[in-house]
């Protein structure tokens, strides 16, 4: 892991997140459909990832948060509405590591529960008060958005101090309870799937994995803030958490926080592992074998 020194400031004014987003619509096609709308779309996502307030924090311009979303439009015209879509939203989020120029990801997931309806003349808007607006479709972008902003800020936190995420957490849960809900609008009831935008505010802030937002404080500031002066350390200190990960994973078969963590960390685990002395490994993976089975080859590969 190659290592250099990151300043961290003082808040500042800026807000929060540094989102850089991408609207891919090569499946929508017929006839009177202007492209000018889904650069619209891309501009006014931008502007409202980027210029709304989510916390009552300041953060200076370096303390950002990167993050990307990727909208990719599968189709449209839902519920005969010219203006409505289906999509699935790709969203990654990173933090820089301590004394280092690597980052590493808070969030890297794949929402295919993803239908709203955008207005080019309308803009974005979003109230925690009122999290679903006056129509359904139109409120769902706003609100899949905002969840989305605080589970990042949420992680953010977390891995600086611990449960230093829970405000956020609360914030996103808070846009659960509050989501539109009309024809066309999913992710957001407890019924609809086990391993939708409910579920995974829900186990994060359920006291049974509350040992997984422990192992997310450790490895982070514990463990990779660390490497830069004690490699060894702080890499056995992230791999011992495993255990505790595997615990969770045996009291709470194939939860969706579970998969939510490894669909960040698995790759650096992998890194991690591949340093450590082989004669170590094998307690290791015995474990990831139960916890991570879509990346079960590149676990055993390492042994």
């Amino acid at each position: 892991m190659v290592l250099f020194s990151i300043a961290f400031s003082l808040r500042g004014s800026a807000q929060e997140l540094n989102c850089v987003v991408t609207v891919l619509h090569d499946k929508i096609t017929g006839t009177g459909i202007d492209p000018q709308v889904f650069s619209t779309m891309q501009k006014s996502i931008t502007e409202f990832m980027n210029s709304h307030k989510w916390t009552s924090d300041e953060f200076a311009a370096s303390e950002k948060i990167d993050c990307n979303i990727l909208i990719n439009l599968t189709g449209n015209n839902i519920n005969s509405d010219p203006d409505s879509y289906n999509a699935t939203l790709s969203i990654q989020a990173t933090r820089p590591v301590y004394n280092s120029t690597y980052t590493t990801k808070l969030i890297d997931f794949v929402d295919k529960d993803v239908s709203f309806k955008f207005s080019p003349f309308t803009p974005i808007h979003f109230d925690d008060n009122q999290a679903s607006g006056s129509d359904p479709m139109s409120g769902n972008l706003t609100a899949i958005l905002a969840y989305y902003s605080y589970i990042v800020l949420a992680l953010d936190y977390d891995s600086f101090s611990p449960n230093g995420g829970s405000t956020y957490l609360k914030k996103a849960q808070n846009v659960v309870n509050n989501a539109p809900d009309g024809k066309g609008v999913t992710g957001w009831k407890n019924v609809e799937s086990t391993h939708n935008r409910y579920w995974i505010v829900d186990q994060m802030l359920n006291t049974r994995f509350s040992d997984i937002r422990k192992v997310w404080y450790s490895m982070h500031r514990e463990g990779l803030d660390s490497m830069y002066a004690k490699p060894a350390e702080a890499r056995t200190r992230i791999l011992s958490n495993i255990r505790k990960l595997y615990d969770v994973n045996r009291e709470n078969p194939s939860s969706v926080y579970i998969q939510f963590f490894f669909n960040a960390k698995s790759d650096e685990i992998i890194h991690l592992l591949a340093q450590a002395p082989k004669n170590e490994r094998s307690q290791y993976i015995t474990l990831l074998d139960a916890l991570d089975v879509p990346n079960l080859a590149k676990y055993n590969a390492l042994r």
